[in-house]
């Protein structure tokens, strides 16, 4: 049972995409703390910050270690966050007298958030191979049909005869400068989130800039000052992921239309109907407009959660863990989808 259609049992099947999905998964999730703790450890020791020693048993521990995720659960329940639990596991795993050294001057954010870009840095590789795909299933199209008559149509009325190249082309170009966006913005949001307590890293001295740096080369992250507050690399990722689907929106949007006048595409594959066994329904294009909306929708809460207050936000934050892993698998399910759909296009133009 569950309340997500992206993981739902069912209906996954349609609206889901579960390479993108296992990022977001609790062990995904508490894997990539635990890389994040583990390389502190070395970081700091490295600087002089916490002894070789204790950061020996660290990682000793953490390789390994699995935590207690009923306890964990209760721990989310009190705390609000997953971390000051597996802080007090992992204390207790390492033992004294080293157990003082395990996430020195690090604060639940900087795990947390950390953590968080470590797996979108896997599900951008996953997007930008699922969107290539797109771009080369649509340069084919072109060739197989591009030289062919269609009927132009604007304000869905007949406007004059065009080329099946010009609407291909209309598909294609925003997913092309979509690939262009994502290079531009992956180095601001995959970097390294790391400040302490209120983001000045006060208990590292002097040395603070310099474990960050550290830090961020042991996870293959890139170094940046603390972004506590500034979640301005999210919001702008996540209007990428709407792009993205509202570019597939119209390309679903155009196959439907088409294949409801039945005159310029044959597709194969759709789906059937129980009461009409005639039917072939442009299922995949339709759940393409859907989840183009869908994300439209989510991206006002993500610039919702910009608004955070002082040096750290709770609600704002949670917000982003309700609405970001979806908008991810939307935009990974509608990049599958159109994949499928153009492959199911057996004809196009007259």
């Amino acid at each position: 049972m569950t309340v997500s259609p992206f993981d739902h049992p069912l209906l996954s099947g349609l609206l889901g995409d579960e390479e993108a999905a296992r990022h977001f998964s609790a062990d995904a999730e508490i894997d990539t703390m635990l890389d994040f703790e583990r390389a502190l450890a070395q970081a700091q020791a490295e600087s002089g910050i916490i002894g070789k020693d204790a950061a020996a048993a660290i990682v000793s521990v953490l390789l390994s270690y699995k935590p207690d995720t009923t306890r964990l659960r209760a721990g989310v329940a009190k705390d609000g966050v997953i971390v000051p639990e597996l802080v007090r596991q992992l204390k207790a795993a390492v033992g004294a007298p080293h157990d003082a050294s395990v996430h020195f001057g690090a604060t639940s954010q900087d795990v947390i958030d950390t953590g968080l870009v470590l797996r979108l840095r896997q599900v951008i590789d996953h997007l930008d191979l699922l969107l290539t795909e797109n771009i080369l299933r649509l340069t084919a199209l072109e060739e197989r049909f591009g030289d062919k008559a269609f009927t132009g149509m604007t304000r869905m009325q007949p406007a004059i005869s065009i080329r099946v190249s010009d609407r291909v082309a209309a598909w294609r170009a925003p997913l092309q400068r979509h690939r262009q966006r994502l290079s531009q913005q992956s180095p601001r949001l995959l970097v390294v989130q790391f400040g302490g307590a209120a983001g000045t890293l006060e208990k590292l001295g002097d040395k603070g800039p310099a474990v960050r740096a550290a830090l961020a080369a042991k996870l293959s992250l890139g170094d940046a000052p603390q972004w506590h507050s500034q979640r301005d690399a999210l919001a702008d990722f996540a209007g990428w992921l709407s792009l993205v689907t509202g570019s597939l929106g119209k390309f679903g949007q155009d196959i439907a239309l088409m294949a409801q006048a039945g005159t310029d595409i044959k597709l194969s594959g759709g789906g059937g109907s129980s009461a009409m066994p005639h039917k072939q329904n442009p299922v995949k294009a339709e759940v393409l407009v859907t989840l183009a909306r869908f994300n439209a929708t989510q991206l006002s809460g993500m610039h919702q959660a910009l608004v955070h207050e002082q040096e750290r936000s709770g609600a704002a934050w949670t917000l982003e863990w309700l609405l970001l892993p979806q908008m991810a698998v939307a935009t990974a399910a509608a990049l599958r989808l159109a994949a499928e759909l153009t492959g199911q296009i057996e004809s196009l133009g007259h």
